[in-house]
């Protein structure tokens, strides 16, 4: 049974999540602050988590921080107030796999904890079209060269979005992160970077 941390301090938040993710058969274990969860994260690893940015104490960035969410073995999905969208992409940039603006649909979490669980469990696969080595590789996080394999193959951010369990608007994110890393002027450029030399899978 999958299990999914959910670290929130509105006591309302948590329990609709409960409901939900419980009914659909994960094991639901909920934290009120960052602290708890941490000593949590570090001794087991949850199928997925669910992070508020605005804890008390210390922000869900800094944990996503103080836990190195690029290197955690599990998918993060960081739960931002309507209109929070720069705190959002802050928390891309720090490791987490996507965000789930406030207010939400229990039932929709439900489908994104799902896409997020088997996005994770695909980030290994071995048939990527992507050279085996191209300039800039390793400055990218795997969930970054999971997004880059659906661009390579030529899908729109939505369709990309769709197949990884993330939002449009995260893939754009990751998009822009991964032109910036490669050093890419545009897409063609990009295109030239990561399909030439070294050979491919």
């Amino acid at each position: 049974m999958n299990e999914v941390f959910i670290v929130d301090d509105d006591p309302s938040v948590r329990a609709a999540l409960d409901i939900v993710l419980s009914g659909e058969g994960f094991l639901v274990t909920s934290f009120v602050e960052g602290e708890s969860f941490l000593s949590a994260a570090r001794v087991r690893i949850p199928g997925c988590v669910l992070i508020d940015v605005h804890l008390p104490a210390c922000s869900g960035l800094d944990v996503l921080r103080r836990l190195d969410a690029q290197h955690y073995p599990a998918p993060i999905l960081v739960i931002s107030g309507r209109g929070d969208i720069p705190t959002a992409i802050d928390a891309i940039r720090s490791g987490a796999l996507d965000f789930i603006e406030k207010p939400f649909d229990p039932t929709n979490v439900v489908a994104r904890v799902r896409g997020a669980i088997d996005t994770w469990a695909n980030l290994n696969r071995d048939d990527s079209i992507l050279a085996r080595k191209f300039p800039g590789r390793e400055r990218l996080t795997p969930r970054e060269r999971d997004v880059l394999e659906r661009i390579a193959r030529g899908a729109s951010n939505k369709e990309a979005g769709r197949e990884l369990g993330i939002s449009p608007r995260t893939v754009e994110v990751h998009r822009a992160r991964i032109m910036e890393k490669l050093n890419a002027k545009n897409a063609a450029d990009l295109m030239r970077i990561v399909l030439r030399g070294g050979g491919r899978h």
